[in-house]
């Protein structure tokens, strides 16, 4: 059963799952209801949108619910303490505790009393990433935070722990997916015109700036498409015409309808390096067909980034123009989708059913 919370209530479960508080551990764990996935509190994955977080009292009441355990924090797992579990939770905090700088592997070791490739080994281990990349999520986070805020671009580096902000501009574009200004502004100067369609898969949100589409959602309401918008970019200029940019939305809904098999509209995305590589393998999956995750690291090069895949799977601003519902798990699983389970499979079943019929067509013309 899910956790019964007051709005107060849910406020602090949200701010536990946000901050990764380990004073949860064990009594909290949140479950995603676009990927069906479940986690512990100090799961180190990307946080999802509010409106997709449910919260449980325990593992198997996710379970129960239909949520998958998270292969990254293992929330199935006994959480009776062990010396290692419990030493990478006491470097965490230590992580966590140092605002201003990233602790050396060495200055972590002579917390917990471990030597550095074993402690390198088991974090890695329990917690899915290495003490560096936690320790600068976090800092990543605390600057997003700051900039969020309206903080000058000068203090937030400083205060959160980058040397110099030549070293933040390097990581910008990766951490950030565009420039700290940029970020600091949330979209500010780009005047954003949106428009919102019934689907068969619910209702469809196409956003369009001067340069192309900048996001493509599939919902059941229009109203919580058009908050996820506005969050996004909560300070462009936003407002909806449903008539504008009429034949790219049309051509959208001939791909669900299954009367379209190929978009090539212009796009203006933001995204990482690495994303937006993920995203341009995408598009190069023909139509009815799927790949793996592990199909698509290898394609870009990168065949140890399959869990990276996966989140820029998942980070995929344009639905269906960028098809990642073709992409599965190795053991041919649906995996998840950002904007449901369902409406990957009614995808997928649409796209194979269509091939069946043109196939059948062929075959009766040859006769």
């Amino acid at each position: 059963m899910e956790l019964q919370q007051t709005q107060f209530l849910e406020e602090i479960l949200w701010k536990a799952v946000l901050n990764r508080d380990s004073t949860f551990e064990g009594k909290l764990f949140y479950g995603v209801r676009s990927t069906g996935v479940y986690c512990r509190p100090i799961c180190p994955s990307r946080r999802p949108n509010r409106n997709q977080v449910c919260f449980f009292q325990s593992a198997q009441e996710a379970e129960i619910a239909g949520f998958r355990p998270c292969k990254r924090c293992q929330p199935q797992s006994e959480t009776v303490p062990n010396p290692a579990k419990a030493k990478v939770l006491a470097v965490c905090r230590y992580i966590e505790s140092q605002v201003d700088h990233i602790p050396t592997l060495s200055e972590l070791c002579s917390q917990v009393g471990m030597s550095p490739s074993y402690l390198q080994k088991v974090f890695k281990q329990i917690i899915g990433v290495s003490p560096f990349q936690y320790a600068d999520a976090l800092r990543s986070q605390r600057l997003k935070q700051r900039l969020q805020l309206g903080e000058e671009i000068a203090d937030a580096v400083y205060e959160t722990g980058y040397g110099s902000s030549s070293q933040l501009y390097e990581k910008a574009p990766k951490q950030l997916g565009m420039t700290p200004k940029t970020y600091q502004q949330a979209g500010k100067t780009i005047r954003i015109v949106y428009a919102i369609a019934p689907c068969s898969l619910g209702y469809l949100l196409v956003a369009t700036t001067d340069k192309g589409i900048c996001a493509v959602k599939l919902g059941d309401e229009a109203d919580k498409l058009e908050h996820i918008l506005n969050q996004e970019f909560h300070q462009a200029q936003i407002m909806r015409d449903d008539d504008i940019h009429n034949e790219w939305i049309q051509g959208i809904l001939g791909l669900i309808a299954g009367n379209e098999t190929h978009l090539d509209l212009p796009l203006d995305v933001r995204g990482t390096a690495f994303q937006k590589q993920v995203w341009q393998a995408l598009q190069k999956i023909p139509y009815s067909e799927t790949r793996t995750y592990t199909d698509i690291a290898r394609d870009i090069a990168k065949p140890h980034a399959v869990r990276a895949v996966g989140n820029a799977c998942g980070a995929n601003p344009v639905a269906l123009i960028v098809p990642c519902h073709r992409v599965l798990r190795s053991d041919g699983s649906v995996g998840g989708y950002r904007w449901g389970i369902e409406r990957k499979q009614k995808l997928l079943i649409q796209e194979s059913k269509l091939l069946k019929d043109d196939s059948n067509t062929t075959t009766r013309i040859a006769d």
